[in-house]
């Protein structure tokens, strides 16, 4: 029997694009199928805001609308509260924006959901980084120690970009002796894929489940698209290469997960949902590549860019979903043609 996994990306406020996306998969499965996306899938993997995403389809009652909805000009200038304080140099000497409205938005709509709650028979997984013991750390339904945890504080700790937000704090609750200090898994997995497959295969491993027997449905936030100026990075430090060489955003390129994903994957088993933010055919206006421009603008361009998605892919996902997909696998968009390249 195979198993489906949704994998979702890191990406800020650009989660905005994989939601609406997601809402309108969700809404063609019941018009065709009376069915949601929880009914299909069964490994949610997530990464920074795409564990936001990954943990309420897992562990909450959210429905796909209210999840969508939480990407809106309101909630996200409540998370992305600037740092004010004195003498500091917001993203340079400090974090550019506070932890305390994004915990608090987080935990409000999480409740008191647990990393245990994901239903029977199905898993779910968060990347994180611990900086002191200087490893990556995946919160996972796979693992007894983590069931306890609060599913708002995987979705913080994993959200925890450097620069932008303070490093998080997390006890677990069975291995209480311990204290792990958390950044957000998009240093080294801001494309959970990978992850999610791995740790499927380890998941099933009693039912016989192979690579052969999984289906994965790749949700990415858009992909850079401003130019670092070359000949200057050769003078710069580390300063610099933080201000002008967008160091973070190097760091969590997806691309090469992507890569390794669909070259592993049979052919007709992966869907990679992605684009180049830029303007293209069917894609007027690209949104801003920025993982904090909250503006109502580009939140606007960021649904629009959903909605794009869902013209080119909607149809093979909801299909993929299903388990009645017949076609190749799907990469990212053309930027060229605005249609996605065919993987055989």
């Amino acid at each position: 029997m195979s198993k489906l996994i949704l994998s979702l990306d890191g990406g800020g406020i650009r989660g905005a694009a994989t939601t609406q996306f997601l809402a309108h998969v969700e809404n063609d499965l019941q018009d065709k199928a009376s069915k949601s996306i929880r009914d299909c899938v069964d490994f949610y993997a997530g990464t920074s805001t795409g564990s936001i995403i990954a943990l309420a389809l897992a562990t909450t009652d959210m429905s796909m609308e209210e999840i969508n909805s939480l990407y809106n000009y309101e909630t996200a200038k409540k998370i992305f509260t600037e740092n004010k304080g004195w003498f500091e140099i917001d993203g340079i000497n400090a974090p550019k924006f506070e932890a305390k409205d994004k915990k608090l938005v987080l935990k409000s709509k999480f409740g008191k959901a647990k990393i245990g709650n994901v239903p029977s028979g199905k898993h779910v997984l968060a990347v994180t980084y611990a900086i002191e013991n200087r490893k990556p750390m995946v919160i996972k339904s796979t693992k007894k120690m983590y069931l306890d945890l609060y599913s708002f504080q995987a979705a913080d700790a994993s959200s925890a970009a450097p620069t932008y937000f303070p490093t998080r704090k997390i006890e677990i609750p069975r291995d209480s002796d311990e204290d792990f200090w958390l950044i957000d898994g998009g240093v080294i997995a801001n494309n959970p894929t990978m992850c999610a497959i791995s740790e499927a295969k380890r998941a099933w491993s009693s039912e016989n489940i192979n690579l052969s027997d999984l289906r994965v449905l790749s949700i990415g936030t858009g992909f850079m698209t401003r130019k670092i100026n070359g000949p200057s990075s050769q003078k710069w430090g580390g300063l610099q290469w933080m201000t002008k060489g967008n160091l973070i955003d190097v760091l969590s390129d997806e691309r090469v997960v992507a890569y390794q994903a669909i070259t592993i994957m049979d052919s007709g088993t992966y869907i990679r949902v992605n684009a180049k933010l830029m303007e293209q055919p069917g894609l007027d206006q690209a949104p801003d590549d920025a993982m904090d421009d909250i503006s109502r603008t580009n939140i606007k361009h960021l649904k629009a860019l959903g909605d794009f998605w869902f013209e080119q892919y909607g149809e093979a996902a909801v299909a993929l979903l299903l388990g009645s997909y017949n076609g190749e696998s799907l990469d990212r968009i053309n930027p060229k043609t605005g249609k996605p390249i065919v993987r055989p």
